[in-house]
């Protein structure tokens, strides 16, 4: 098991600022805003060699009015359930208050090591201000400035010190995010597959406001899956801390291996929005499935899934080699397969194709079907060989790559996927001359 350090504490003391501090990074929404943090996401750090797990929770708050305070809350306590070790942070420039003491009443029940953090110690006049905050009884506490820096490493070095030896971070596992507009099933769907309330539902557009980073180890899978905000046109964003949800999103969307797609089926297929979202994932040469979720709520006798599938691939092309997959989130309707399909395709994007056999399948169709000659000059393809890297690239050299037009281009990667499985999968093809060092993609 992993070591996992959860930051809590009420609203708007800096936790955000130093989960960023600590996970190198700016996932974490930073906002005057009280209770901007909603949900629990997820970071990794590093000190002195110790890999760990950093959980962002939502500011403890009770008594406002606030329809999220009770998710808030639970979430809190979920991300304590989670970790091994707890950051209470609390905020010197405002003093010790009531709200700071029920924090410290509720984190007394968790039986897990808590390091108490006065941040915003910025001065030699704050440092000794500090004194008052002994009073809640939880042991030393440690001066910080999350915004600076200053007194992390102590901090830091204390909290490595408690972990367990033998509790090590595995390596880097594949990545697979839940994109989508909001209110498709993104965190139902994250829910169901990982069996406990892990991100905020309600009904409201755009509840997900952070990045989720939940790990998957079920069926004999091992694997990361990432429950983005949904994506929204911009001018539809109307708050800053909006505007930096989607931001995160497109991010989140660059850092996975696979995406799955989640479309509204009452929608009826393709908008422009979901078109700008697949474009965003194809140009990121990103794995994608497409889940059409609450296919339970579709006229059947209207709608079939045949007719459904082709309505999505026309307007996919020319990249329309993707599953498409029928769901029914809040029914348990083939999210498994889903899953299972994800994984395919992640074999399918880190797939190597042996040079030896590239050649011996593709040269003969170069051969009897060879580019058309240009200004009276014969182009030959001569040798093929795919490229390092985290998504299928090919190299075809021939004498004259500049006159290849789009049209062999289209004919060649269909072949390409006729005979390799990259179904799921954007592939790149390149045309070279090794004399002249040109490339045409």
């Amino acid at each position: 098991m992993a070591n996992i350090v959860a930051i809590v504490g009420r609203p708007n003391v800096g936790k955000s600022t130093l989960f960023n501090r600590l996970t190198e990074s700016r996932k974490a929404i930073v906002d005057e805003t009280a209770g901007v943090t909603r949900d629990r996401h997820y970071g990794k750090a590093e000190w002195i060699g110790r890999t760990f797990s950093v959980i962002d929770t939502g500011g403890y708050i009770t008594g406002s009015d606030d329809i999220f305070e009770g998710e808030i809350r639970k979430q809190v306590a979920l991300a304590i359930d989670e970790a091994n070790v707890i950051l209470f942070v609390v905020d010197v420039a405002d003093g010790l208050t009531d709200m700071d003491k029920e924090v410290a009443n509720m984190l007394r029940r968790c039986n897990k090591k808590i390091f108490l953090v006065t941040n915003k110690v910025d001065n030699s006049k704050r440092i000794n201000e500090v004194g008052e905050f002994y009073a809640l009884g939880m042991g030393d506490v440690y001066p910080i400035s999350a915004m600076s820096g200053s007194g992390t490493g102590e901090l830091l070095d204390d909290m490595v010190a408690v972990f367990d030896p033998e509790d090590v971070i595995d390596p880097e596992l594949p990545r697979i995010a839940i994109i989508g507009q909001p209110n498709v099933g993104k965190s139902s769907l994250l829910n169901t597959l990982i069996g406990v309330e892990r991100a905020i539902v309600t009904s409201i557009a755009g509840t997900t406001r952070d990045t989720l980073y939940t790990r998957y180890q079920s069926f004999g899978f091992d694997f990361l899956l990432i429950d983005t905000a949904g994506l929204r046109k911009k001018k539809v964003v109307k708050e800053d801390i909006e505007f930096y949800s989607v931001m995160r999103s497109v991010r989140a969307i660059e850092e996975a291996d696979v995406c799955l797609m989640m479309l509204d089926a009452t929608n009826n297929g393709l908008g422009v929005q979901d078109m700008n979202i697949f474009r965003l994932c194809e140009r990121n040469r990103k794995g994608v499935v497409i889940l059409v979720n609450k296919w339970d709520l579709v006229e059947k006798e209207t709608n079939t899934m045949r007719d459904f599938e082709k309505k999505i691939k026309d307007k996919l092309s020319p990249f329309e080699d993707v599953p498409i997959i029928f769901t029914s989130v809040t029914n348990k309707q083939r999210v498994f397969k889903a899953l299972e399909t994800a994984l395919q395709v992640f074999k399918n994007k880190t797939a190597k194709v042996a040079t030896s056999k590239l050649n011996k399948v593709m040269l003969p169709y170069v051969h009897n079907y060879p580019p058309p000659a240009t200004k009276g000059k014969a182009i030959s393809i001569k040798y093929i060989t795919q490229l390092p890297g985290q998504a299928p690239t090919f190299v075809f050299f021939c004498n004259l790559p500049q006159y290849i037009n789009e049209s062999y281009k289209r004919f060649i990667e269909n072949k390409m996927r006729e005979n390799f499985d990259f179904s799921g999968v954007p592939i790149t093809i390149y045309f070279r001359s090794k004399e002249r060092n040109k490339e045409v993609e």
